[in-house]
């Protein structure tokens, strides 16, 4: 399953997420919330949304979700240390992050894991709609068994919450132009992921991207419309005396009929109409193929495609590369943006023929699809911050 924002993965995700542009000097705009230069893209509502706090780790520091897990530094750390305490090869933790096993870490900094170790006991954080109830799943197996004595205990409560982008740093990114990409505060970003008071960031270093607090006014009661109050028939206006019934109408006369005029025949629009064309879909699909995979928000957060190995993957609209990254798996993803705050997401693409920044039109090669069994595109659109189903984009 693809997790990108959203909630965006890349962004993107995508998020919802803005793209900067070149500029020769910058304001003093420290968290990057207004313009940029003469770029049409700011941060300003970002600001305005609240995130959510990061989910709290386990006793060894391990936050697990359905997709990835991360650690969090304790203070007094190095990359070795945290190693050993989460039961992970130092070698294979110090590659993952581009560290060296010696490397020292700042309390609340997070590293990834490059593959899964044991879950806490409530297993990994979900949505809440996906939650278990383990008061439920407990009760069951009391009452299952019987007439045995069973002892039990307060269980965990379940930590819930949505799976956060995991965006790998590439060279030249800082936590400015993240934040500014997602769509998030650079404040939170630090917040989330155990900065320096300079915001300092690494090559090839994992930031998970901070979730958006759901709204309070959401919950908010809307009061119901007050009635239409509507007057019984008879009452209200009084009715206006027709003229007619005080002075009779005069008589009427005749008028001769006037000469009849021909009238030439009718022209059959049928054969002279011009057809409209066709509306154009917004979108184009990025290959051409069967969907294996439709649209689930919170579980698939776009389509799969299915495409040989090799078929060139197009772009689905003009647009400008606002990142190239991997998934938890080492998945290549490739990210465009375009207008008015639209996002979309190839995953799964080989020797992409792109870099970041560059330009490109609708239908431009983007790189090819991967090899795999089966092979097929991953394909994303995003609408700011959140995912929607692609497939009103290209119909």
């Amino acid at each position: 399953m693809w997790h990108f924002p959203p909630r965006f993965p890349v962004i993107v995700a995508g998020s919802a997420l803005a793209v900067l542009a070149g500029c020769d000097s910058l304001p003093n705009d420290f968290d990057l919330r207004g313009k940029i230069g003469s770029s049409q893209y700011d941060t300003s509502e970002a600001a305005r949304n609240a995130t959510a706090s990061r989910p709290s780790p386990d006793e060894r520091g391990i936050i697990s979700y359905p997709s990835y897990q991360v650690a969090v530094a304790q203070r007094g750390d190095t990359l070795g240390k945290l190693a050993g305490r989460v039961g992970i090869s130092v070698p294979d933790l110090a590659r993952f992050n581009g560290m060296r096993a010696d490397d020292s870490l700042r309390a609340g900094e997070i590293i990834a894991l490059p593959y899964k170790v044991e879950e806490p006991a409530t297993g990994p954080i979900r949505p809440a709609a996906e939650a278990p109830d383990i008061t439920a799943i407990a009760g069951a197996a009391i009452d299952s068994a019987a007439a045995t004595p069973v002892q039990t205990s307060e269980l965990p409560p379940v930590q819930t919450g949505a799976e956060p982008v995991r965006h790998q740093v590439e060279r030249g990114e800082t936590a400015f132009t993240i934040a500014r990409l997602y769509n998030v505060s650079v404040r939170a970003l630090a917040d989330w992921n155990g900065l320096d008071k300079e915001f300092t960031v690494r090559q090839g270093q994992f930031l998970l991207i901070p979730t958006v607090r759901e709204s309070a006014a959401a919950s908010t009661p809307v009061a119901a419309p007050e009635p239409v109050r509507t007057s019984e028939p008879g009452q209200g206006s009084p009715t206006p005396t027709p003229p007619s019934a005080a002075k009779p109408l005069p008589a009427a006369t005749p008028v001769a009929a006037a000469t009849p005029v021909p009238v030439p025949p009718s022209p059959d629009l049928g054969k002279e109409q011009t057809k409209a064309p066709a509306k154009a879909a917004r979108m184009q699909m990025p290959v051409s193929g069967s969907v294996i995979r439709e649209y689930a928000k919170g579980r698939n957060d776009g389509i799969d495609i299915a495409a040989s190995a090799g078929t060139p993957v197009k772009a689905a609209e003009a647009g400008t590369v606002a990142a190239i990254t991997a998934s938890a798996d080492q998945v290549p993803i490739v990210v465009v943006k375009h207008a008015n705050n639209v996002l979309t997401v190839y995953a799964n693409v080989d020797g992409i023929t792109v870099k970041k920044g560059d330009t490109v039109s609708r239908g431009q090669t983007l790189g090819k699809v991967a090899a795999g069994d089966p092979s097929y595109l991953h394909f994303e659109v995003r609408e700011g911050f959140e995912s929607v189903d692609p497939l009103p984009y290209v119909r």
